[in-house]
Order: structure tokens, then C-alpha cells, then sequence
């Protein structure tokens, strides 16, 4: 299955927008108030959307930076969400690249790793809407 790739024009310089994935308090302004960021490669990058689920269902609990490299690149892991239980614990490579453009930063986001069985399409998807809002609220975050 191709990458799912979304781009996005944020109004803010790349050391900016790197911050705005990479500082905590930043991340919960923008993108999920309750998370536990480490910048730092193998470092935790869990969003907690669902507090009060039990463990192991509360969002992106075990998800790790793979890549940092300030302020063009960073990389991290990504679960699916609870409802689809058979792929839940499965792991994609989600990669942020920045650019310095004229009305500030040129910001690609690539998921990959796909596989093409059971709930995989239904994954990618799920995928396809949500980093979509996800980079519509970053972009909000820079217009306030």
C-alpha cells in the first residue's frame, strides 16, 4: 500500500513548527492536551485523546521519536486506534519534513509502512481524515 503523504503551509518558521511537535506544552496547545513528549530519539511521543480508558486503549501509548534533527526532520511511531483491535499494537513510521518558504514553513507529512490485509485499509483511511485535522489545528494554532 502507497504512503499516505499530507502537506500543509504553517505560518511560522521550521524551528517553530519543529518546536510545535517536539516542546510538551506546545504539543498539548495544538494537538492533545494530555501527552508524554521526549524529544529525544527512542523518547516517548504518546497523545492521550481518551484519559480515563483503561491503559493500553488511551491513544498512542508506546509510540517513540525515531528521528530528530532540528528544524527540518523528525520521525516517531504511530498505533492505530482501539477499534481496530487486530492491528492496534501494529506500529507505522510517521515522518515530519520541513521547509523555509516565503509565507513560512512548507510541512510534509508521510505514514508509512502499510500492509494490505484485514483492517489495514480501513487503518489508512482512518488515517487519511485524521492527520488531516491534526494539520488543520497546527496550522490554527500559527493563524491565532
Amino acid at each position: 500500500m502507497d504512503d499516505l503523504t499530507l502537506n500543509a503551509t504553517v505560518h511560522a518558521s521550521p524551528t517553530d513548527v519543529f518546536a510545535a511537535w517536539t516542546d510538551p506544552a506546545i504539543v498539548a496547545a495544538w494537538f492533545c492536551p494530555n501527552c508524554k513528549v521526549e524529544p529525544r530519539v527512542g523518547g516517548a511521543f504518546e497523545m492521550y485523546f481518551r484519559e480515563d480508558a483503561p491503559e493500553g486503549t488511551r491513544g498512542s501509548e508506546g509510540c517513540v521519536f525515531k528521528a530528530l534533527q532540528a528544524p527540518w526532520h523528525l520521525a516517531f511511531t504511530w498505533n492505530f486506534p482501539p477499534h481496530l483491535e487486530t492491528i492496534r499494537d501494529a506500529r507505522t513510521r510517521v515522518e515530519v519534513k520541513l521547509s523555509d518558504v516565503s509565507k513560512g514553513t512548507a510541512l510534509q507529512l508521510r505514514q508509512s509502512g502499510w500492509k494490505t490485509d484485514g483492517e489495514w485499509v480501513e487503518g489508512r483511511a482512518y488515517f487519511e481524515d485524521a492527520w488531516r485535522r491534526v494539520l488543520d489545528s497546527l496550522v490554527a494554532h500559527f493563524s491565532r
